[in-house]
């Protein structure tokens, strides 16, 4: 291989390498996705545009620039732009396939029968098992641990199928942990709330600064004998490569985890706006026919309602009086109110059970 140019801002900009395989890779998820937009629009539904953008630029886009820009070219001699390449791969790129929400997507554009195969595939045992939060987590950091304290990456940079094998590895490691924090779909555990799901990846977000620590402090090379072989005449030393990768992986990883958490917050907010809306609305369904029904009995004369005694002596106050007075005042005296019992003890819906369970621990208190 003969020696690269020294890494410039111009030549960071400019310098690509075509991936045959990264590319086709893009195309079908690109292609498959829009497929799906279409035949939703086909039948008159729609589907967020900041979704698209998300899954194209944030998703496909940073697939493209990890594997086929000037990451991929000087990765081979210099260690810090394979370490970028790798956790755009592990960390960036799945936080915008799943901002882009391609299981409801694919769920809504698939046929009854089809929905019903892919949920069937997402409640399946292996799919549960790996992406439950604190196995994928893990999966995530051993899959980073390995590539970088076994062969496994000193192989990569000399087979490219095995670096294409590495790329997907990380991909999917992290897209394991991050779909199902993101989608509507429900993939997890019913205690994974939105609550937990924050904890969880601020949690995660500490797993994933290990591996750049780690990297970074490390006083053994990682695939030293690899670059070693490829001597430069510009630029780091080894040993200094690797504690600029290391740092820049350690930064990368935070920076990613905030917009991560922030997305986690917006679905959080929108699942509680969603059930506002639905307890209104049922609130709105049980209440209104109590309203009407109270109305109507308070407004009508209740013909059981007693007469009301008169005492004596009041009657031997009221003597000489005219009877006619006397009755036209008996009529315009206000009738009694007629008592009603609050909707909530009457009625048998979840709206009225949940108002008397909270009544009754104000009650207790």
């Amino acid at each position: 291989m003969t020696e690269l140019p020294e890494l410039t801002g111009s030549r960071f900009l400019t310098s690509w390498e075509l991936d045959p395989v990264a590319l086709a890779f893009v195309v079908l998820l690109g292609a498959l996705y829009a497929a799906a937009v279409l035949r939703l629009r086909r039948r008159g539904e729609s589907w967020p545009v900041a979704r698209t953008a998300a899954f194209a630029v944030l998703g496909l886009g940073v697939i493209v620039l990890a594997t086929m820009s000037a990451l991929m070219v000087y990765s081979r001699v210099l260690f810090w732009p394979a370490a970028v390449q790798n956790i755009m791969l592990d960390l960036l790129a799945p936080l915008g396939l799943a901002l882009g929400d391609p299981v409801t997507l694919a769920g809504r554009a698939l046929s009854p029968s089809g929905g019903r195969r892919l949920d069937a595939v997402m409640r399946s045992w292996v799919v549960r098992l790996l992406t439950f939060p604190f196995v994928s987590s893990v999966l995530v950091l051993v899959s980073e641990l390995s590539i970088y304290f076994t062969s496994y990456f000193q192989t990569a940079l000399r087979q490219d199928g095995v670096r294409q094998l590495m790329h997907l590895q990380l991909l999917l490691s992290g897209c394991l942990f991050v779909l199902p924090m993101l989608t509507k779909q429900e993939m997890l555990p019913r205690w994974c709330t939105h609550p937990i799901r924050a904890l969880l990846v601020f949690v995660d977000g500490l797993f994933d600064s290990l591996p750049g620590i780690v990297v970074m402090l490390s006083g053994t090379l990682v695939a030293g004998n690899w670059y070693a072989a490829h001597p430069r005449t510009w630029g780091p030393t080894l040993q200094r490569d690797q504690q600029i990768g290391g740092g820049l992986m350690l930064t990368i990883a935070e920076l990613i985890g905030l917009p991560f958490l922030g997305a986690v917050f917006v679905e959080w907010w929108r699942e509680e706006r969603r059930k506002t809306v639905e307890l209104d609305a049922q609130l709105d369904r049980e209440l209104v026919p109590v309203a009407v029904a109270a109305a109507s009995g308070g407004s009508a004369p209740s013909p059981a309602e007693p007469a009301r005694d008169v005492p004596v002596d009041e009657a031997s106050d009221a003597t000489g009086a005219d009877a006619t007075g006397a009755e036209e005042t008996a009529d315009a005296a206000p009738a009694a109110p007629q008592m009603v019992r609050p909707w909530w003890e009457t009625e048998s819906g979840e709206v009225a059970e949940r108002v008397r369970r909270n009544t009754g621990r104000g009650a207790r208190r």
